[in-house]
């Protein structure tokens, strides 16, 4: 009940299986960096590392469109509109599907250009290529695992996608090792196995929305676009988009500067930037529960209740922020040795951690407006 009752404790249990919903999906790249790091070597990890960012900004653009299907289908849920509920549903679904496939379009297109951009080193850029290629096709699973998180997260259910994704994470450890060791398949082996659990997760989210009784329940033959219910979810899901993809834009034009440098570099700032990754979307989840908690009340005019959760979602955020940042800071060495046991490399991102983590709470204050967004839909 996220209208009614003391606030902090439910944001809290609220957010946890969320965050570690979303660090699950991160896990998916920084297992393909573990283990080709560990057992493909440099090179390979150079070529996984040049994508980092790329995928980064298209995950970030499927997680702004499942934070507008989140806060319209909480507001709905929260004025008891049940009818307005199954709309945003329906219409959320194909929306999600065809902007997974839009990046899996674009990808295929312009993945080597991107790169080139970039200043992939010549040694690196077939590699890099194939592995994003490869990973993109991933792209409309991953989206309606998105649309199906941001359904049941509204609702209050955190839990479920979890589990989803738990499983579909140790498949893709499974798979990643398979291909890999087994295989010798390198970069385009990790890019299979996490592609695959993709696929298993998304499978699995709506597969429990279809057997749902209620509101929320997914039925495919009722699947339309509803263009009212389209642009309230656009009205919140592109600025959230854009505002991720602002900030990795800036992050693809310091990659292409470390890209100069050589492969020692690019390995350490790519571990590097799979532990500031798990910062990202550890603040990104307490910036849904606050999305969530927000369009509920903001649905039956409670506006101070509004107020509170912004404050405690201020707070609970920037503590989330300094404890990973600080913890990410002090056993950095450890950290980054589960990507590579190259001691230059690990020095190199040592470098990056040293500077980056503990002021990453600052981040917070971005995020935690986006719930303002929600006047716009009103």
């Amino acid at each position: 009940d996220m209208v009614n009752g003391p606030l902090a404790r439910k944001i809290l249990i609220y957010s946890i299986p969320l965050m570690f919903s979303n660090l699950l999906q991160v896990f998916f790249n920084m297992t393909d960096v573990a283990v080709v790091g560990k057992f493909a070597g440099a090179r390979a990890l150079g070529s996984v590392g040049s994508t980092t960012i790329i995928i980064t900004l298209t995950t970030g653009i499927l997680l702004g469109m499942g934070g507008g299907v989140n806060a319209v289908t909480a507001l709905h849920m929260g004025a008891e509109d049940y009818q307005r509920v199954h709309k945003t549903v329906h219409t959320s679904v194909i929306l999600c599907f065809i902007a997974g496939l839009l990046l899996l379009v674009a990808g295929l297109a312009f993945s080597k250009p991107l790169l080139e951009v970039m200043n992939t080193k010549p040694e690196l850029i077939d590699g890099a290529t194939a592995y994003l290629m490869i990973y993109l096709c991933g792209s409309p699973a991953l989206a309606l695992y998105n649309f199906g998180n941001g359904v049941l997260s509204a609702v209050g259910d955190t839990k479920r996608p979890l589990i989803y994704l738990s499983i579909s994470g140790i498949i893709n450890i499974v798979l990643n090792l398979f291909f890999v060791i087994v295989c010798k398949l390198d970069v385009a082996g990790v890019a299979i196995g996490t592609i695959v659990s993709q696929f298993v997760s998304s499978v699995l989210v709506l597969y429990c929305l279809s057997k749902a009784d209620t509101s929320y329940k997914l039925c495919f033959n009722k699947l339309a676009i509803d263009k009212e219910y389209m642009l309230q979810i656009f009205q919140v899901g592109i600025p959230a988009g854009i505002q991720s993809t602002v900030i990795n834009i800036s992050n693809a034009m310091l990659q292409s500067s470390v890209n100069s440098f050589g492969s020692i570099a690019m390995a350490g700032y790519t571990a590097a930037n799979n532990i500031l990754g798990f910062l990202y979307v550890s603040v990104n989840s307490i910036t849904q529960a606050c999305m969530s908690f927000t369009s509920q009340n903001y649905a039956v005019g409670k506006q101070k209740r509004m107020d509170r959760v912004l404050i405690d979602c201020l707070f609970l955020t920037t503590a989330v922020a300094l404890v990973m940042g600080s913890a990410s800071y002090i056993f950095g060495t450890q950290i980054l040795g589960i990507y590579t046991s190259n001691s230059e490399v690990i020095k190199s991102g040592l470098e990056i951690i040293s500077i980056t983590t503990i002021p990453y709470f600052l981040l917070s204050l971005i995020h935690i407006s986006e719930p303002t967004r929600l006047r716009r839909i009103s």
